[in-house]
């Protein structure tokens, strides 16, 4: 017997939050494991024990539930990545951390990333990571760009310090979709990319100071940041 607890039940507010948790726990799990083309509405009420109808109550689609995934696995890469900030002041360290972090805590995810990128690519889908939608999932990760910036000794001049964690994170986008297509084992070349990526960073920070250059990149970085001028 499906449970129901829509609008027209007068059921308490504890109960829909529990009936919600329990479709979200459901519904993340089949992500997780079936990936997004085998995950469906119909499937999760079943396996939730409710209507389909209440389920599409407490979550209209299936890429709202996609959205809590997201924030879901961007609170895990925060877990895993801030401890590994602290005390650590090297800029290129700390860029490094939060994108090798990040890349690995997506590793048991390639075999269905694929499914993902099909729905997330559309400019107009809600799972696209530029998306309205996709803001609390993607403002975790541009915050922990943000302290990477923010705690390293060596601070970025002028614009470049409010637009460079944008720019790192659209760069960490790009990582993840050559992540995607990699089929090396263990995505050994996304690793020597992020390396031979970090290494570039380093030579360019001293060259910051080199006022033709320093206004080249500062330009460069509006421009991907999305900065009017």
């Amino acid at each position: 017997m499906f449970e129901n607890d829509g609008p027209s039940t007068g059921t308490t507010g504890p109960k829909r939050e529990r009936t919600r948790a329990r479709i979200r726990a459901v519904a993340l799990r089949s992500l997780r494991e079936k990936g997004y083309d085998a995950t469906t509405m119909r499937g999760i009420a079943e396996e939730a024990g409710l209507s389909v109808g209440n389920a599409y109550y407490h979550f209209p689609t299936k890429d709202h539930l996609v959205q809590e995934l997201y924030v879901e696995v961007q609170q895990e890469h925060r877990a895993i990545a801030a401890p590994q900030l602290d005390g650590e002041d090297d800029f290129v360290t700390r860029v490094g951390i939060v994108v090798r972090t990040g890349l690995g805590n997506l590793r048991s995810w390639h075999e269905v990333a694929p499914q993902f990128l099909t729905t997330a690519i559309a400019p107009g889908s809600p799972n696209n990571p530029m998306s309205s939608q996709s803001a609390p999932a993607r403002d975790i990760v541009l915050g922990l760009f943000e302290e990477a910036a923010a705690g390293a000794r060596t601070q970025l001049p002028g614009s470049l310090a409010a637009d460079a964690p944008k720019a790192l994170w659209m760069a960490y986008l790009l990582l993840a979709l050559f992540w995607v297509y990699d089929t090396s084992p263990g995505q050994r070349r996304t690793d020597r990319l992020v390396d031979a990526l970090l290494g570039v960073l380093r030579f360019a920070l001293p060259m910051l100071r080199v006022r033709p250059f320093r206004r080249a990149v500062t330009d460069i970085v509006a421009v991907v940041a999305g900065r009017d001028e």
